[in-house]
């Protein structure tokens, strides 16, 4: 059997569970699934300044996502994000982009082939996944959030492709070249009205490199006619269920009855705003002030969104590692806060899971955390804490099989339906 957790959790304290002797074979069964399932959790954001000879990922970093965090869950797999946040529809706001980008591609290589090649490497397919799984490695993929940096050279579909993307979004929190972001919807007022004529090219292209069409951002008309355009299944990176949160960000009955009927997979996310916001708001409320308080402590200001935006990518990259840095310091004080208000935690994430099982079928429901995004809940709030979610899967009566399918089958199925709708289209 091949030992991926470096530690047993000790879930009597987190989960509030008994010692009887159920509990203890529930544990054990957990924790022999976890080790032989191949865990992918597909949206990980990553900062360049971690990939550094004096800093990174072999380190035990005060990122979520780290080796010696991955190793001590038992994740196998990290899709690793290229993300640039939209900016005006311009040539300048373009290029800039692009380079932006480029370093997040030559930083998760440099990771992969410089910094740590004898305990990671980079997958681009399933194959690749299970060989490096085999050899007892870790696993990158790269993501695309916001095609942004594409501008309107098509041709650097194929480009992202070749530097190793797999999954990329037209869209990210604005309306870019390519389609709406559900961000319109705060104030009902879109660009394109879903797709642009530019996006619906894009999306021929993306299919006839292989390249998966992430629909978490995009707004729901951009994501039907995406359904309607696309030769391939789509995922859905890092989405929950509207009907459980009604956020712009999860996706309704009618959108999750289309991957029922097309086919792909949507990646349940532990983001706590995503999965019950009224309980997010209230914890929110209290750890803002802890926040502050400690911020003050420690002679940082914390911003507004808006104030943030007007960053540049590496001010706002520093910006959030000092952020981390208070929030690191707080957490004694946000531990106490849990005796007084429940935040969200891994059931509200597995309740998520269960109505996305029961509407599009357990073959179409996969994991994501967005960790090092926003992401993070009270059970799961970095890589190390993974086992506590197959506990949970375990615990509500999924089999080995559908546990399986919901950390990485799933998804790898998928990757290799894409690849092969690419490769009839070349071929033809």
């Amino acid at each position: 059997m091949r030992s991926k957790l470096a530690v047993i959790f000790l879930f009597t304290g987190l989960l509030g569970l008994s010692a009887q002797t159920s509990d203890k074979e529930l544990i054990e069964k957990a924790r022999r699934i976890h080790e032989e399932a191949i865990t992918i959790d597909t949206h990980n954001d990553i900062n360049i300044n971690n990939f550094t000879e004096e800093k990174n990922y072999t380190m035990n970093l005060d990122t979520q996502v780290n080796l010696p965090k991955m190793e001590k869950g038992g994740i196998d797999v990290s899709w690793l994000i290229v993300y640039t946040g939209q900016d005006e529809l311009n040539a300048e706001g373009y290029k800039k982009a692009y380079e932006n980008a480029i370093s997040k591609f030559e930083a998760i290589h440099r990771l992969t082939s410089e910094l740590a090649p004898d305990k990671i490497g980079l997958a681009t397919n399933s194959s690749e996944v299970r060989k490096l799984v085999s050899e007892g490695k870790k696993v990158a993929m790269i993501g695309v959030e916001n095609a942004y940096p594409i501008g309107t050279d098509l041709s650097r579909i194929k480009e992202f492709y070749d530097r190793g993307a797999r999954y990329m979004s037209l869209s990210h929190n604005g309306h870019s070249q390519f389609c709406d972001s559900n961000t319109g919807e705060e104030n009902d007022e879109w660009l394109h009205n879903g797709l642009s004529e530019l996006g619906k090219e894009a999306i021929v292209e993306m299919n006839k490199y292989g390249i998966m069409i992430d629909v978490s951002h995009p707004s729901k008309e951009a994501i039907k006619e995406m359904f309607k355009y696309s030769r391939a299944p789509l995922i859905a990176s890092h989405s929950s269920a509207r009907a459980l949160c009604n956020h712009s960000r999860n996706l309704d009955d009618e959108l999750l009855g289309l991957f029922k009927k097309h086919g792909g997979v949507v990646q349940t996310v532990a983001f706590s705003a995503y999965l019950n916001t009224e309980k997010h708001n209230a914890f929110e409320a209290l750890t803002d002030r802890v926040y502050k308080e400690k911020a003050k402590e420690m002679n940082f200001n914390i911003l507004e969104k808006e104030d943030i935006d007007k960053f540049s990518q590496q001010e706002e990259d520093l910006y959030y590692e000092n952020y981390d840095k208070v929030k690191m310091a707080a957490k004694p004080d946000i531990e106490e806060l849990k005796k007084e208000i429940e935040p969200v935690g891994v059931t509200d994430f597995v309740d998520h899971i269960d109505y996305l099982v029961k509407k599009t079928g357990i073959d179409h429901v996969g994991i994501s955390s967005d960790f090092d995004g926003g992401g993070g809940i009270d059970g799961w709030q970095d890589a190390s804490e993974t086992l506590n979610v197959t506990f949970e899967l375990v615990k509500r009566g999924y089999t080995e099989q559908e546990i399986y399918k919901l950390w990485g089958e799933n998804l790898l199925r998928v990757m290799d339906e894409v690849q092969e709708i690419a490769d009839g289209i070349q071929k033809s």
